[in-house]
Protein backbone atom coordinates (compact mmCIF):
# COMPACT_ATOMS: atom_id res chain seq x y z
CA UNK A 1 0.00 0.00 0.00
CA UNK A 2 1.99 3.51 -1.30
CA UNK A 3 0.86 7.08 -0.26
CA UNK A 4 2.35 7.91 -3.34
CA UNK A 5 0.26 5.78 -5.54
CA UNK A 6 -1.28 7.98 -8.55
CA UNK A 7 -5.34 7.70 -10.22
CA UNK A 8 -4.63 7.36 -13.59
CA UNK A 9 -5.93 10.12 -16.08
CA UNK A 10 -7.98 6.70 -18.08
CA UNK A 11 -9.84 6.10 -14.91
CA UNK A 12 -11.21 9.96 -13.69
CA UNK A 13 -11.99 10.67 -17.22
CA UNK A 14 -14.17 7.38 -16.94
CA UNK A 15 -15.38 8.94 -13.81
CA UNK A 16 -16.16 11.73 -15.41
CA UNK A 17 -18.10 10.42 -18.50
CA UNK A 18 -20.17 7.67 -15.93
CA UNK A 19 -22.87 10.38 -15.48
CA UNK A 20 -25.58 8.29 -14.37
CA UNK A 21 -24.75 7.60 -11.07
CA UNK A 22 -23.18 11.21 -11.07
CA UNK A 23 -23.25 14.46 -10.30
CA UNK A 24 -26.35 15.79 -13.03
CA UNK A 25 -24.55 18.74 -16.06
CA UNK A 26 -26.11 21.68 -15.80
CA UNK A 27 -23.37 24.63 -16.16
CA UNK A 28 -22.41 26.95 -19.24
CA UNK A 29 -19.47 28.90 -19.57
CA UNK A 30 -21.75 31.84 -18.75
CA UNK A 31 -22.84 30.31 -15.46
CA UNK A 32 -19.45 29.36 -14.50
CA UNK A 33 -18.32 32.99 -14.86
CA UNK A 34 -21.38 34.31 -13.11
CA UNK A 35 -20.11 31.10 -10.16
CA UNK A 36 -16.75 32.65 -10.79
CA UNK A 37 -17.93 36.35 -9.84
CA UNK A 38 -20.20 35.55 -7.64
CA UNK A 39 -17.19 33.77 -5.31
CA UNK A 40 -14.90 36.15 -5.76
CA UNK A 41 -16.86 39.74 -5.03
CA UNK A 42 -17.55 39.26 -1.23
CA UNK A 43 -16.21 39.83 2.13
CA UNK A 44 -13.04 40.15 0.46
CA UNK A 45 -13.62 43.40 -1.27
CA UNK A 46 -15.44 45.16 0.75
CA UNK A 47 -14.02 43.81 4.18
CA UNK A 48 -10.52 43.08 3.51
CA UNK A 49 -9.65 45.90 1.34
CA UNK A 50 -10.25 48.03 4.33
CA UNK A 51 -7.96 46.10 6.59
CA UNK A 52 -5.33 45.48 4.39
CA UNK A 53 -5.10 49.62 3.98
CA UNK A 54 -5.24 49.93 7.58
CA UNK A 55 -3.35 47.14 8.81
CA UNK A 56 -0.81 46.57 6.34
CA UNK A 57 -0.66 49.44 3.47
CA UNK A 58 -2.45 51.83 3.27
CA UNK A 59 -3.21 53.59 0.07
CA UNK A 60 -0.86 51.26 -1.51
CA UNK A 61 -3.17 48.18 -1.05
CA UNK A 62 -4.19 48.87 -4.75
CA UNK A 63 -0.38 46.89 -5.62
CA UNK A 64 -1.30 44.61 -2.83
CA UNK A 65 -4.32 43.29 -5.23
CA UNK A 66 -2.04 43.88 -8.26
CA UNK A 67 0.42 41.56 -6.51
CA UNK A 68 -2.40 39.11 -5.56
CA UNK A 69 -3.87 39.42 -9.34
CA UNK A 70 -0.35 38.29 -11.01
CA UNK A 71 -0.34 34.98 -8.35
CA UNK A 72 -4.02 34.44 -9.20
CA UNK A 73 -3.64 34.61 -12.80
CA UNK A 74 -0.72 32.20 -13.27
CA UNK A 75 -2.39 29.59 -11.03
CA UNK A 76 -5.56 30.68 -13.09
CA UNK A 77 -3.46 29.69 -15.92
CA UNK A 78 -2.85 26.19 -14.47
CA UNK A 79 -6.17 25.48 -13.32
CA UNK A 80 -7.63 26.21 -16.52
CA UNK A 81 -5.28 23.53 -18.17
CA UNK A 82 -5.86 20.67 -15.61
CA UNK A 83 -9.74 21.43 -15.28
CA UNK A 84 -10.16 21.28 -18.94
CA UNK A 85 -8.28 18.25 -19.30
CA UNK A 86 -9.66 16.44 -16.13
CA UNK A 87 -12.89 17.58 -16.37
CA UNK A 88 -14.00 16.13 -12.42
CA UNK A 89 -15.23 17.53 -9.50
CA UNK A 90 -12.49 17.91 -6.91
CA UNK A 91 -10.61 20.64 -8.47
CA UNK A 92 -6.96 20.77 -6.64
CA UNK A 93 -7.26 17.69 -4.77
CA UNK A 94 -8.12 15.62 -7.90
CA UNK A 95 -5.55 17.04 -9.91
CA UNK A 96 -2.53 15.84 -7.34
CA UNK A 97 -3.71 12.66 -6.84
CA UNK A 98 -3.13 12.12 -10.63
CA UNK A 99 0.13 14.09 -10.46
CA UNK A 100 1.76 13.67 -7.30
CA UNK A 101 -0.23 10.83 -5.37
CA UNK A 102 -2.39 10.27 -2.79
CA UNK A 103 -0.75 11.09 0.39
CA UNK A 104 -0.26 14.58 -1.03
CA UNK A 105 -3.91 14.79 -2.62
CA UNK A 106 -5.35 14.15 0.80
CA UNK A 107 -2.85 16.83 2.09
CA UNK A 108 -4.56 19.37 -0.49
CA UNK A 109 -8.36 17.92 0.22
CA UNK A 110 -7.54 18.79 3.77
CA UNK A 111 -6.06 21.68 3.06
CA UNK A 112 -8.69 22.67 0.77
CA UNK A 113 -11.34 22.99 3.89
CA UNK A 114 -9.49 26.00 5.06
CA UNK A 115 -10.04 27.43 1.82
CA UNK A 116 -13.97 26.49 1.29
CA UNK A 117 -14.96 25.30 4.55
CA UNK A 118 -13.63 28.24 6.44
CA UNK A 119 -13.80 30.67 4.05
CA UNK A 120 -17.76 30.11 3.90
CA UNK A 121 -17.26 31.04 7.14
CA UNK A 122 -15.15 34.19 7.08
CA UNK A 123 -17.93 35.56 4.93
CA UNK A 124 -20.85 34.18 7.31
CA UNK A 125 -19.51 36.50 10.01
CA UNK A 126 -18.91 39.54 7.66
CA UNK A 127 -23.04 38.50 6.56
CA UNK A 128 -23.54 38.75 10.50
CA UNK A 129 -21.85 42.53 10.98
CA UNK A 130 -23.58 44.22 7.79
CA UNK A 131 -26.79 42.45 8.52
CA UNK A 132 -26.32 44.49 11.96
CA UNK A 133 -25.68 47.77 9.82
CA UNK A 134 -28.74 46.75 7.44
CA UNK A 135 -31.35 46.44 10.36
CA UNK A 136 -29.51 50.32 12.09
CA UNK A 137 -29.05 52.25 8.95
CA UNK A 138 -31.41 51.13 6.44
CA UNK A 139 -34.46 49.86 8.99
CA UNK A 140 -33.50 52.12 11.97
CA UNK A 141 -34.21 49.36 13.96
CA UNK A 142 -32.45 48.19 17.13
CA UNK A 143 -29.40 46.00 16.29
CA UNK A 144 -28.92 42.26 17.65
CA UNK A 145 -27.89 42.41 20.87
CA UNK A 146 -23.94 41.84 20.93
CA UNK A 147 -23.35 38.03 22.72
CA UNK A 148 -25.97 36.72 19.93
CA UNK A 149 -23.79 37.67 16.71
CA UNK A 150 -20.64 38.04 18.01
CA UNK A 151 -18.05 34.35 19.35
CA UNK A 152 -17.41 33.85 22.70
CA UNK A 153 -13.48 35.19 21.94
CA UNK A 154 -14.89 38.72 21.35
CA UNK A 155 -16.15 41.77 23.87
CA UNK A 156 -17.59 44.53 23.07
CA UNK A 157 -15.48 47.91 23.76
CA UNK A 158 -18.95 48.20 27.26
CA UNK A 159 -17.61 44.95 28.63
CA UNK A 160 -20.11 42.71 27.11
CA UNK A 161 -19.08 39.44 26.39
CA UNK A 162 -20.39 37.39 22.80
CA UNK A 163 -21.92 34.06 22.85
CA UNK A 164 -22.91 32.83 19.58
CA UNK A 165 -22.87 34.67 16.26
CA UNK A 166 -26.97 33.26 14.71
CA UNK A 167 -27.06 35.40 11.82
CA UNK A 168 -23.95 33.49 10.49
CA UNK A 169 -25.24 30.01 11.57
CA UNK A 170 -28.58 30.97 9.77
CA UNK A 171 -27.14 31.95 6.82
CA UNK A 172 -24.76 28.71 6.43
CA UNK A 173 -28.00 26.67 7.06
CA UNK A 174 -30.06 28.48 4.20
CA UNK A 175 -27.62 28.02 1.71
CA UNK A 176 -26.70 24.39 2.73
CA UNK A 177 -30.62 23.95 1.79
CA UNK A 178 -30.55 25.60 -1.35
CA UNK A 179 -27.56 23.93 -2.67
CA UNK A 180 -29.21 20.33 -1.48
CA UNK A 181 -32.21 21.41 -3.75
CA UNK A 182 -29.93 22.03 -6.50
CA UNK A 183 -26.97 23.02 -8.70
CA UNK A 184 -28.95 24.69 -11.15
CA UNK A 185 -31.26 26.45 -8.97
CA UNK A 186 -28.99 27.95 -7.14
CA UNK A 187 -26.67 29.02 -10.26
CA UNK A 188 -29.67 30.99 -11.11
CA UNK A 189 -29.81 32.55 -7.54
CA UNK A 190 -26.60 33.51 -7.67
CA UNK A 191 -26.30 35.26 -11.40
CA UNK A 192 -29.14 37.00 -9.80
CA UNK A 193 -27.10 38.28 -6.97
CA UNK A 194 -23.83 39.16 -9.29
CA UNK A 195 -25.67 41.47 -11.47
CA UNK A 196 -26.68 43.41 -8.28
CA UNK A 197 -23.42 43.31 -6.72
CA UNK A 198 -21.61 44.19 -10.09
CA UNK A 199 -23.44 46.90 -10.91
CA UNK A 200 -23.32 48.49 -6.77
CA UNK A 201 -19.88 48.38 -7.29
CA UNK A 202 -19.02 50.14 -10.16
CA UNK A 203 -21.63 52.89 -8.75
CA UNK A 204 -19.50 52.95 -5.83
CA UNK A 205 -16.34 53.66 -8.89
CA UNK A 206 -18.30 55.95 -10.98
CA UNK A 207 -19.76 58.07 -7.93
CA UNK A 208 -16.96 57.97 -5.60
CA UNK A 209 -14.35 59.03 -7.87
CA UNK A 210 -15.40 62.45 -7.49
CA UNK A 211 -15.34 62.71 -3.65
CA UNK A 212 -11.39 61.47 -3.30
CA UNK A 213 -9.51 63.76 -1.44
CA UNK A 214 -5.63 63.93 -2.80
CA UNK A 215 -4.02 64.20 0.61
CA UNK A 216 -4.87 60.55 1.62
CA UNK A 217 -3.19 59.47 -1.80
CA UNK A 218 0.11 62.07 -1.13
CA UNK A 219 1.70 59.01 0.60
CA UNK A 220 0.80 56.29 -1.86
CA UNK A 221 3.62 53.82 -0.38
CA UNK A 222 3.86 54.49 3.16
CA UNK A 223 7.15 54.48 4.91
CA UNK A 224 7.77 51.01 6.72
CA UNK A 225 6.98 51.07 10.44
CA UNK A 226 4.95 48.62 12.50
CA UNK A 227 1.62 49.25 13.31
CA UNK A 228 -0.08 47.49 15.96
CA UNK A 229 -3.75 46.71 15.74
CA UNK A 230 -6.90 46.58 18.68
CA UNK A 231 -6.47 42.82 19.42
CA UNK A 232 -2.57 43.50 20.20
CA UNK A 233 -1.21 41.78 17.00
CA UNK A 234 2.18 43.65 15.41
CA UNK A 235 2.04 44.42 11.44
CA UNK A 236 4.98 45.61 8.79
CA UNK A 237 3.25 48.46 7.64
CA UNK A 238 4.01 50.30 4.64
CA UNK A 239 7.28 49.77 2.38
CA UNK A 240 7.91 46.34 0.27
CA UNK A 241 6.87 44.47 3.73
CA UNK A 242 3.44 46.36 3.95
CA UNK A 243 2.64 45.92 0.56
CA UNK A 244 3.44 41.69 0.32
CA UNK A 245 0.82 41.84 3.70
CA UNK A 246 -1.79 43.52 2.04
CA UNK A 247 -1.36 40.97 -0.86
CA UNK A 248 -1.60 38.57 1.56
CA UNK A 249 -4.44 39.71 3.05
CA UNK A 250 -6.50 40.85 0.28
CA UNK A 251 -5.27 37.62 -1.67
CA UNK A 252 -8.61 36.48 -0.02
CA UNK A 253 -10.20 38.63 -2.06
CA UNK A 254 -9.90 37.03 -4.98
CA UNK A 255 -10.63 33.17 -3.71
CA UNK A 256 -13.38 31.94 -5.52
CA UNK A 257 -11.78 31.60 -9.72
CA UNK A 258 -10.98 28.32 -8.33
CA UNK A 259 -14.28 27.17 -7.03
CA UNK A 260 -15.22 26.93 -10.92
CA UNK A 261 -12.93 24.00 -10.84
CA UNK A 262 -14.70 22.11 -8.71
CA UNK A 263 -18.13 22.23 -10.60
CA UNK A 264 -16.31 20.91 -13.80
CA UNK A 265 -18.20 17.37 -13.18
CA UNK A 266 -21.66 19.23 -13.72
CA UNK A 267 -20.50 21.32 -16.47
CA UNK A 268 -21.88 20.80 -19.94
CA UNK A 269 -18.64 20.79 -21.98
CA UNK A 270 -16.03 21.54 -19.52
CA UNK A 271 -13.22 20.93 -22.31
CA UNK A 272 -14.74 24.40 -23.74
CA UNK A 273 -16.20 26.37 -20.80
CA UNK A 274 -13.97 25.79 -17.43
CA UNK A 275 -10.99 28.31 -19.03
CA UNK A 276 -13.88 30.94 -19.58
CA UNK A 277 -15.06 30.50 -16.48
CA UNK A 278 -11.97 30.65 -14.66
CA UNK A 279 -10.05 33.19 -16.32
CA UNK A 280 -13.28 35.34 -17.29
CA UNK A 281 -14.19 35.58 -13.92
CA UNK A 282 -10.76 36.50 -12.97
CA UNK A 283 -10.58 39.03 -15.09
CA UNK A 284 -13.43 41.20 -14.50
CA UNK A 285 -13.31 40.99 -10.97
CA UNK A 286 -9.16 42.15 -10.82
CA UNK A 287 -10.40 45.61 -13.00
CA UNK A 288 -13.17 46.44 -10.25
CA UNK A 289 -11.05 45.52 -7.53
CA UNK A 290 -8.19 47.83 -8.53
CA UNK A 291 -10.81 50.38 -9.13
CA UNK A 292 -12.61 50.27 -6.26
CA UNK A 293 -9.55 50.36 -3.86
CA UNK A 294 -8.05 53.71 -5.36
CA UNK A 295 -11.41 54.79 -4.57
CA UNK A 296 -12.31 53.55 -1.15
CA UNK A 297 -8.57 54.97 0.06
CA UNK A 298 -9.06 57.90 -1.40
CA UNK A 299 -12.29 58.73 0.19
CA UNK A 300 -11.50 58.00 3.19
CA UNK A 301 -8.57 57.65 5.67
CA UNK A 302 -6.38 55.01 7.24
CA UNK A 303 -7.86 56.08 10.63
CA UNK A 304 -11.51 55.19 9.68
CA UNK A 305 -10.58 51.84 8.65
CA UNK A 306 -8.45 51.29 11.81
CA UNK A 307 -11.35 53.14 14.09
CA UNK A 308 -15.41 53.21 13.59
CA UNK A 309 -15.29 51.93 9.96
CA UNK A 310 -14.63 48.53 11.03
CA UNK A 311 -15.98 45.62 9.16
CA UNK A 312 -18.16 47.96 7.70
CA UNK A 313 -16.10 50.35 6.12
CA UNK A 314 -17.26 51.04 2.76
CA UNK A 315 -21.04 51.85 4.25
CA UNK A 316 -18.85 54.05 6.47
CA UNK A 317 -16.46 55.99 3.99
CA UNK A 318 -20.13 56.80 2.08
CA UNK A 319 -22.01 57.77 4.51
CA UNK A 320 -19.27 60.16 6.45
CA UNK A 321 -17.46 61.58 3.08
CA UNK A 322 -19.73 60.84 0.62
CA UNK A 323 -22.18 64.05 1.12
CA UNK A 324 -25.83 63.75 -0.65
CA UNK A 325 -25.22 59.65 -1.24
CA UNK A 326 -26.27 58.46 1.92
CA UNK A 327 -28.62 56.26 0.13
CA UNK A 328 -25.87 54.84 -1.83
CA UNK A 329 -24.97 53.60 1.30
CA UNK A 330 -28.09 51.68 2.45
CA UNK A 331 -28.32 50.27 -0.97
CA UNK A 332 -24.80 49.11 -0.38
CA UNK A 333 -25.37 47.37 2.48
CA UNK A 334 -28.50 45.42 0.98
CA UNK A 335 -26.26 44.72 -1.75
CA UNK A 336 -23.32 43.96 0.24
CA UNK A 337 -24.98 41.39 2.36
CA UNK A 338 -26.65 39.89 -1.25
CA UNK A 339 -23.15 39.68 -2.25
CA UNK A 340 -22.01 37.73 0.38
CA UNK A 341 -24.74 35.20 0.56
CA UNK A 342 -23.53 34.41 -3.03
CA UNK A 343 -19.80 33.80 -1.86
CA UNK A 344 -21.18 31.55 1.18
CA UNK A 345 -23.23 30.01 -1.76
CA UNK A 346 -20.43 28.97 -4.12
CA UNK A 347 -17.87 28.03 -1.14
CA UNK A 348 -20.35 25.66 0.30
CA UNK A 349 -20.17 24.15 -3.44
CA UNK A 350 -17.03 24.16 -4.05
CA UNK A 351 -16.40 22.05 -0.22
CA UNK A 352 -18.98 19.93 -0.91
CA UNK A 353 -17.76 18.96 -4.64
CA UNK A 354 -13.95 18.39 -2.87
CA UNK A 355 -15.83 16.27 0.03
CA UNK A 356 -17.90 14.14 -2.87
CA UNK A 357 -14.44 13.11 -4.34
CA UNK A 358 -12.87 12.61 -1.37
CA UNK A 359 -15.63 9.95 -0.01
CA UNK A 360 -15.89 8.41 -3.68
CA UNK A 361 -11.94 7.38 -3.10
CA UNK A 362 -12.58 6.07 -0.11
CA UNK A 363 -10.06 8.47 1.67
CA UNK A 364 -13.42 10.41 3.64
CA UNK A 365 -16.46 8.03 4.85
CA UNK A 366 -18.59 6.68 1.45
CA UNK A 367 -21.53 9.32 3.26
CA UNK A 368 -19.65 12.42 1.20
CA UNK A 369 -19.78 10.55 -2.28
CA UNK A 370 -23.74 10.01 -1.67
CA UNK A 371 -25.91 11.87 -4.15
CA UNK A 372 -29.45 12.20 -3.36
CA UNK A 373 -31.61 10.24 -5.69
CA UNK A 374 -33.91 13.46 -7.36
CA UNK A 375 -31.73 16.54 -6.71
CA UNK A 376 -28.46 14.73 -8.11
CA UNK A 377 -26.47 16.48 -5.56
CA UNK A 378 -24.24 15.36 -2.76
CA UNK A 379 -26.62 15.78 0.13
CA UNK A 380 -25.22 14.45 3.15
CA UNK A 381 -21.44 16.21 2.52
CA UNK A 382 -23.92 18.95 2.19
CA UNK A 383 -25.70 18.67 5.86
CA UNK A 384 -22.26 17.69 7.04
CA UNK A 385 -20.37 20.87 5.49
CA UNK A 386 -23.10 22.57 7.43
CA UNK A 387 -22.25 21.26 10.72
CA UNK A 388 -18.68 21.98 9.97
CA UNK A 389 -18.66 25.60 8.51
CA UNK A 390 -21.43 26.45 10.97
CA UNK A 391 -19.86 25.69 14.16
CA UNK A 392 -16.88 27.71 12.84
CA UNK A 393 -18.99 30.45 11.58
CA UNK A 394 -20.96 30.57 15.46
CA UNK A 395 -17.69 30.62 17.63
CA UNK A 396 -14.72 31.93 15.58
CA UNK A 397 -13.97 35.51 15.47
CA UNK A 398 -13.26 36.48 11.49
CA UNK A 399 -10.01 38.05 11.15
CA UNK A 400 -8.64 34.43 12.36
CA UNK A 401 -10.49 32.24 10.27
CA UNK A 402 -10.09 35.14 6.90
CA UNK A 403 -5.92 34.84 7.55
CA UNK A 404 -5.96 31.02 7.75
CA UNK A 405 -8.27 30.38 4.26
CA UNK A 406 -5.69 32.93 2.05
CA UNK A 407 -2.73 30.32 3.64
CA UNK A 408 -4.58 27.37 2.77
CA UNK A 409 -5.45 28.55 -0.54
CA UNK A 410 -2.26 29.60 -1.33
CA UNK A 411 -0.75 26.53 -0.33
CA UNK A 412 -3.40 24.96 -2.82
CA UNK A 413 -1.76 26.98 -5.80
CA UNK A 414 1.60 26.04 -5.54
CA UNK A 415 0.77 22.44 -5.77
CA UNK A 416 -2.24 23.13 -8.89
CA UNK A 417 1.48 25.25 -10.38
CA UNK A 418 3.71 21.74 -10.03
CA UNK A 419 0.88 19.70 -10.90
CA UNK A 420 0.94 21.33 -14.95
CA UNK A 421 5.06 20.83 -14.89
CA UNK A 422 4.26 16.89 -13.49
CA UNK A 423 1.66 16.40 -15.71
CA UNK A 424 3.65 17.51 -18.74
CA UNK A 425 6.40 14.99 -18.35
CA UNK A 426 4.30 11.88 -17.09
CA UNK A 427 1.52 12.72 -19.54
CA UNK A 428 3.32 14.54 -22.71
CA UNK A 429 0.44 13.00 -25.29
CA UNK A 430 -2.47 13.85 -22.93
CA UNK A 431 -5.37 16.06 -25.05
CA UNK A 432 -5.10 20.03 -23.45
CA UNK A 433 -8.01 21.72 -24.73
CA UNK A 434 -6.51 24.41 -23.23
CA UNK A 435 -2.62 24.88 -21.97
CA UNK A 436 -0.65 26.57 -19.90
CA UNK A 437 1.45 29.22 -22.25
CA UNK A 438 5.35 29.03 -21.21
CA UNK A 439 5.64 25.92 -19.35
CA UNK A 440 7.51 25.93 -17.25
CA UNK A 441 8.09 29.46 -16.31
CA UNK A 442 4.37 30.68 -15.69
CA UNK A 443 3.93 27.49 -13.05
CA UNK A 444 7.33 28.01 -11.31
CA UNK A 445 6.43 31.88 -11.09
CA UNK A 446 3.17 31.00 -10.14
CA UNK A 447 4.86 29.11 -7.17
CA UNK A 448 6.91 32.31 -6.58
CA UNK A 449 4.40 35.04 -5.88
CA UNK A 450 2.59 32.16 -4.01
CA UNK A 451 5.44 31.65 -1.94
CA UNK A 452 5.85 35.53 -1.08
CA UNK A 453 2.23 35.94 -0.16
CA UNK A 454 2.75 32.95 2.41
CA UNK A 455 5.84 35.04 3.69
CA UNK A 456 3.66 38.27 3.62
CA UNK A 457 1.08 36.76 6.05
CA UNK A 458 3.40 35.81 9.08
CA UNK A 459 4.61 33.72 11.42
CA UNK A 460 1.27 33.06 13.33
CA UNK A 461 -0.46 31.62 10.36
CA UNK A 462 2.24 29.50 9.36
CA UNK A 463 2.13 27.82 12.77
CA UNK A 464 -2.07 27.68 12.19
CA UNK A 465 -1.41 26.07 8.79
CA UNK A 466 1.33 23.34 10.16
CA UNK A 467 -0.86 22.44 13.09
CA UNK A 468 -4.05 22.00 10.72
CA UNK A 469 -2.13 19.70 8.19
CA UNK A 470 0.03 18.17 11.91
CA UNK A 471 -4.36 16.50 11.79
CA UNK A 472 -4.92 15.93 8.51
CA UNK A 473 -2.00 13.56 8.76
CA UNK A 474 -2.97 11.50 11.77
CA UNK A 475 -6.60 11.53 9.82
CA UNK A 476 -4.57 9.79 6.59
CA UNK A 477 -3.02 7.42 7.96
CA UNK A 478 -5.60 6.64 10.97
CA UNK A 479 -8.53 6.19 8.61
CA UNK A 480 -8.16 6.91 4.82
CA UNK A 481 -4.85 5.25 3.99
CA UNK A 482 -6.72 1.57 5.30
CA UNK A 483 -9.74 2.68 3.17
CA UNK A 484 -8.31 4.19 -0.08
CA UNK A 485 -9.94 1.80 -3.15
CA UNK A 486 -7.09 2.71 -5.27
CA UNK A 487 -4.68 1.28 -2.54
CA UNK A 488 -7.11 -1.64 -2.15
CA UNK A 489 -7.42 -2.45 -5.57
CA UNK A 490 -11.36 -1.19 -5.80
CA UNK A 491 -10.38 0.97 -8.42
Amino acid sequence: MSIWKRKSIDLLLAEAADSEKGLKRTLTAWTLVALGIGAIIGAGLFVRTAAAAANSAGPSVTIGFIVAAIGCALAGLCYAELSSSIPIAGSAYTYTYATMGEFLAWIIGWDLILEYAVGAATVGIAWSEYLNNLLVNVFHVSPIPYEWCHSPFQTSADGVSGIINLPALFIVGALSLLLIRGTQESAFVNGIIVVLKVAIVILIIIIGWQFINPVNHAEYIPKSTIYTDKSGLDHHFGGIPGILGAAGTVFFAFIGFDAVSTAAQETKNPKRDMPIGILGSLAVCTVLYILFAHVLTGVATVEDFRGEGGEASVAYAIQKYMVGYEWLGQFVTVAILAGFSSVILVMLLGQSRVFYSMGNDGLLPKVFSEVHPKYKTPYKANMIIFVIVGLFAAFVPGDIVGDMTSIGTLFAFILVCISVIVLRKTNPDMKREFKTPLVPFVPILGVGVCLAMVYGLGWPNWLRLFAWMAIGVVIYFGYSKKNSKLNNGQQ
